[in-house]
């Protein structure tokens, strides 16, 4: 259920840099500039790193090449049969429920279509424009960081990407190039199965009368963040062909957004990094993007999901457990820096679960690549679980 604090009117006013406006034109014009440089953030506040590069890929010798299959009308159909009328149109205007209802006479032509953008790697201009209503989350109602924007890609563009996203992750499942700790966006997986796994390790560890700690990572705008040249070529390295890299390259060109809200439209503004907010792709193409990561744990554990990444080990010596822990994150942070991702430092908490070792009382900081000590914390909220220090589950229930 939505937070009945939210609301997609536009404010009275808004602020941007040093300015604030009241004119409601303007404010869809600054609301649009905000969201779609939100995954510059990276090369504004780090700088060029020669020791961090984007992880290496795993080797995947015997993996198969992928190209892309004919889409077949029957699918097609099937899509356009269960869309959901009431969501609403994209910029193109085409109607979900005109789509639904016509779906028998339209899913011919439509299937041609989609099977034509295969064959010359080109995806039309329209279905990569997305309409962005700003949806307020709380806060100061001026600042526009205080705003979700809310993606409506065209209805075509969305049925198209479910057909393509079935044969990528049937090829990337078929051969497991998801890492056994990447659990977002998989079938089979989910924040339950992710906790679990979790759980269990830092369970028996505690069992076991050693010390457990942990590193809770968060990125800023992590979505918005990627770097389209080094997701193309981590497709390259699971196998993409040729004539599938270009498609994947065209996908990303040429996008665009627009804010609207009120019957107001802001202008187009390009959209040049970042998985499209609102895809069917997206969720995939990003679980692609950082997979590798988890190859820089060394003897930490840790586990992906989404852009929500836990990093822990254990062992009998806190001293060592803690030392243990910091190398990790310094590796898990040079790859993130590789893939131009930035860690939000103020968030990204440590933890030490125990439940009967003598807690220390001041730990050793764990401290990021610039220097900034994180903040140890006695409870976090981890994929919708409230995990206290002790596994006591009393801030959860």
């Amino acid at each position: 259920m939505e937070n009945k604090s939210t609301s997609s009117q536009l404010p009275t006013a808004l602020r941007l840099g040093n300015t604030v406006t009241t004119d409601k034109s303007m404010i869809i014009e600054n609301f649009n500039k905000h969201f779609s440089t939100a995954g510059h953030a990276f090369r504004l506040a780090t700088p060029t790193s020669a020791n961090s590069s984007a992880p290496p890929a795993a080797p995947r010798p015997s993996l198969s090449r992928f190209s892309f299959t004919q889409i077949q009308i029957a699918d097609v159909l099937k899509e356009l049969q269960n869309l959901d009328p009431y969501k609403s149109a994209g910029l193109d205007n085409l109607d979900p429920l005109f789509l639904k209802l016509y779906a028998a006479i339209v899913a011919t032509p439509i299937t041609s279509l989609f099977n034509l953008s295969f064959i010359s790697s080109e995806i039309p201009k329209d279905w990569k424009a997305a309409a962005v209503i700003p949806l307020f989350k709380g806060g100061d109602t001026l600042d526009p960081n205080c705003y979700r924007p809310i993606s409506i890609l065209p209805c075509l563009s969305k049925v198209f990407e479910s057909q393509v996203n079935k044969q990528v992750t049937d090829h990337l499942e078929s051969h497991r190039t998801f890492s056994a700790v990447q659990s977002g966006f998989r079938a089979g997986h989910g924040c339950t199965s992710a906790t679990l796994k979790v759980l269990n390790d830092i369970i028996t560890a505690i069992d076991k009368r050693q010390y457990c700690a942990a590193v809770f990572i968060d990125l800023a705008k992590a979505f918005d963040s990627v770097n389209h040249h080094i997701l193309i070529g981590r497709l390259s390295s699971l196998g993409f062909s040729d004539d599938c890299l270009a498609w994947f390259t065209n996908y990303f060109a040429d996008r665009v957004q627009c804010v609207k809200s009120e019957g107001m439209l802001s202008g187009p503004l390009a959209v040049s990094m970042g998985v499209p907010q609102g895809s069917i792709l997206g969720p995939t193409l990003f679980s692609v993007y950082i997979n590798d990561v988890a190859l820089a744990a060394g003897d930490s554990l840790i586990h992906l999901y989404a852009d929500d990444t836990i990093l822990y080990t254990f062992g009998p010596s806190l001293d060592t457990v803690l030392s243990n822990l910091q190398t990790s994150f310094n590796a898990i942070q040079h790859s993130f820096r590789g893939l131009q991702l930035l860690l939000n430092a103020s968030k990204t908490k440590c933890m030490l679960f125990n439940r009967s070792l003598p807690a220390p009382a001041c730990p050793t900081s764990i401290t990021t690549l610039d220097g900034s000590d994180l903040e140890y914390v006695d409870i976090y909220k981890y994929l919708g679980v409230w995990l206290d220090c002790k596994l006591s589950f009393q801030t959860h229930i």
